[in-house]
């Protein structure tokens, strides 16, 4: 199944960083639908018009391998985690490309470790969070909540609402969330669960949200 780290075979690696194409063809292939996830939800709202997810991972697929050369020195990482790097830097580019000077309220870029990457903001979580809204009377209160909602997502600690973001939208491992944002795994596990607390408080002051949001 994709993101099964059992998959993540030494002899993939050793293929990767030996410069074998094949070998990343067949990595981006298992992992296209996680990859999928990562743009869909970090993709800024203004963008959604222009570009669509498949736009951005053929771009992803080519910088990737105009960078494989560069994966053999790359620090420790695990290729879906260096796969999915490559597309964050592909979104930050995109955002510059085409959203110019509003790129910072759009896809605010972050330097994690020197590399940047499009940020998981408070707008982007709370879009999803009231994307489920359905009926025409949620319709009509769906912009209060979003509104609400992202105000209060806005006073969570930066760090937590990436890791809550990593985690519940993004559907990466614990461990993979530790190696993305380069801490251990133990403090990312306490940082989700003190994000989905902080998260549930949030959601119950506003009315309607709670329930048609499923596994918060």
């Amino acid at each position: 199944m994709p993101g099964d780290s059992n998959l993540e075979t030494p002899d993939l690696d050793h293929r990767l960083r030996a410069g074998d194409v094949q070998a990343l063809a067949e990595l981006f292939a298992r992992e296209r639908e996680r990859l999928w996830r990562v743009i869909h939800f970090r993709l800024a709202e203004t963008l959604r018009g222009r570009l669509a997810p498949e736009d951005v991972l053929q771009e992803a697929f080519l910088a990737a391998s105009q960078r494989l050369k560069h994966y053999a020195s790359s620090p420790a990482t695990s290729p879906f985690i260096w796969l999915r790097m490559i597309v964050n830097q592909t979104l930050v580019d995109l955002h510059r490309q085409h959203l110019g000077a509003q790129k910072r309220d759009a896809g605010r870029e972050v330097s994690l470790d020197g590399t940047p990457y499009a940020e998981a903001t408070s707008a982007s979580v709370a879009i999803q969070l009231a994307g489920s809204f359905t009926s025409p009377s949620q319709a009509a209160a769906r912009a209060d909540s979003l509104s609400l909602v992202q105000a209060a997502i806005e006073q969570m600690d930066p760090i937590d609402r990436e890791v809550l973001a990593l985690r519940h939208f993004e559907e990466l491992t614990n461990s993979e969330v530790a190696e993305t944002l380069g801490i251990e795994q133990k403090a990312a596990s306490i940082r989700y669960i003190r994000a989905l607390r902080r998260l549930k408080e949030i959601l119950a002051g506003v009315p309607g949200l709670v329930e048609e949001s499923p596994h918060v």
